[in-house]
């Protein structure tokens, strides 16, 4: 058994046991303690704009069939047949008024309503045996939406989403608002990675250290204008609500020519300019930050870069909406959607498309770099001596705990939240805090769950 109480305790202290990179336990009361209550992105709008669009997604073992319906409302319906409990759906996507279950063809209409059961007078005697009537796919617990973005929460009684969220809406903005149209998800890209899921929520969090190291390569052959990798230690990073990230410091200049600098034409600028609120344009304008990556509790990450593409000096902004989706304890499948404003010229977004294949694609340069690093760790940490070992993620705070370098005050960072510049941990330690309040928090029975008297 592992010491809970002893676990949560280091964690809060900066001193993460290794073993929880690679331990059956952990993800036992991860999967029922943190996947059982936090609200996790399924899918976007934009990927079932029409009725009767849908894809399939899962969280852990669960798989649910999110669908517009005919009326245009969102569903999220557990993916089994309340027959005899087949998969209902085994496309990934596509576009259907009724699903069919393969097995005894019971069909549901796209709403979740069951409409059809083959010999239903037969063999049940009509709805005098099996009433229809009310009958459906069992719905998500809970399912809302923030900027498009479509969340499900397993918990009876969570938080609102906005509430979950918090401030890191504001910078969840910088990503998916930046015309009143919203953004388009291309994807998702997916593979697995033999590493554990929390490391590249973490590491897409607040880790700006590591770039000079792992990344250097990306950066000697002149894919960015920065000359050294160490400069990312101008940036700051922040954490607001339930998310946190990091920044660029980007070179003197108004709100319009920063923007300009990272390469979004002048009629995205202008949209931009309408679309975010004075505070939000002010941390790029005034206070000369450019959001880079985040990371919201707790698998669901972003990233904003501007690298050069086709063989010219200019550079070229993309994002990239990604989830560290669980398979066990040692082993991730990484899905990664390539996002773009919707109302973004036709060109820029070709070229936006190519920049996020070229670094943070399947195959990108800085893909291949971070996962060599998380594969190494998530094995490491599968030993017996990973449980003697506490890590150090204490970087930015002295021994008694004095912060290194104090938080920005809001003449330097317009934002929400504590930000800070340079190199520290704060944010990887936020993100585990509440991984361990989460952990130490036992669930409360479910509605119509079965106690041990009961079975």
């Amino acid at each position: 058994m592992i010491d809970q109480a002893g676990v949560v305790g280091s964690v809060r202290r900066g001193m993460i046991p290794a073993h929880i990179y690679n331990d059956e336990q952990v993800f036992a009361l991860e999967k029922e303690r943190v996947f059982g209550r936090a609200w996790m992105f399924v899918a976007h709008e934009s990927e079932i704009p029409e009725a009767g669009d849908y894809v399939v997604r899962r969280v852990l073992d669960d798989s649910f069939i999110v669908v517009r319906d005919e009326k245009g409302e969102i569903h999220a319906h557990f993916n089994m047949c309340l027959h005899r409990g087949m998969q209902v759906c085994r496309a990934e996507m596509g576009n259907a008024s009724h699903f069919r279950c393969p097995y005894h063809g019971w069909s549901y209409r796209n709403d979740g309503r069951i409409v059809g059961l083959p010999f239903h007078r037969d063999a049940y005697g009509g709805e005098a045996g099996f009433q229809r009537k009310d009958r459906r796919l069992l719905p998500a617990p809970n399912i809302d939406s923030c900027n498009g973005m479509i969340f499900i929460s397993l918990d009876d009684e969570p938080p609102s989403l906005r509430d979950y969220l918090g401030d890191f809406t504001f910078y969840l903005d910088y990503y998916t608002r930046q015309s009143p149209s919203g953004i388009e998800l291309r994807g998702p890209q997916r593979w697995r990675v033999k590493a554990n899921w929390k490391i590249g929520a973490e590491n897409f969090a607040g880790d700006m250290y590591h770039t000079p190291q792992t990344h250097t390569s990306v950066v000697e052959i002149g894919l960015f204008r920065e000359p050294k990798a160490e400069k990312r230690r101008d940036g700051a990073t922040y954490w607001a609500g339930n998310g946190g990230g990091t920044t660029y410091k980007l070179p003197p200049g108004d709100l319009e020519e920063r923007l300009r600098y990272v390469g979004y034409p002048d009629e995205m600028i202008a949209r931009m300019s309408r679309e975010w609120s004075a505070e939000q344009r002010a941390v790029v304008g005034r206070d000369g930050f450019m959001i880079s990556a985040a990371s919201v509790f707790p698998n669901l990450s972003f990233v904003h870069n501007w690298p050069r593409v086709e063989d010219s000096e200019d550079v070229v902004p993309f994002i990239s909406v990604r989830q560290w989706q669980p398979i066990s304890h040692d082993e991730t499948e990484v899905l990664s959607w390539f996002a773009v404003d919707a109302e973004a010229p036709e060109e820029f977004k070709r070229l936006s498309y190519k920049a996020y294949l070229m670094c943070f694609g399947s195959t990108g340069m800085f893909e291949q770099d971070d996962v060599e690093n998380w594969v190494s760790l998530t094995s490491t940490a599968a030993g017996s001596m990973a449980r003697r070992l506490a890590l150090n993620s204490r970087m930015g705070l002295l021994e008694d705990d004095t912060e290194l370098v104090p938080a920005l005050p809001s003449e330097r960072f317009s934002g929400p939240g504590t930000a800070r510049v340079g190199y520290s941990e704060h944010n990887q330690r936020e993100l585990l805090r509440r991984w361990a309040d989460h952990i130490e928090q036992p669930m409360p029975k479910a509605a119509g769950e079965w106690t041990e008297a009961e079975r």
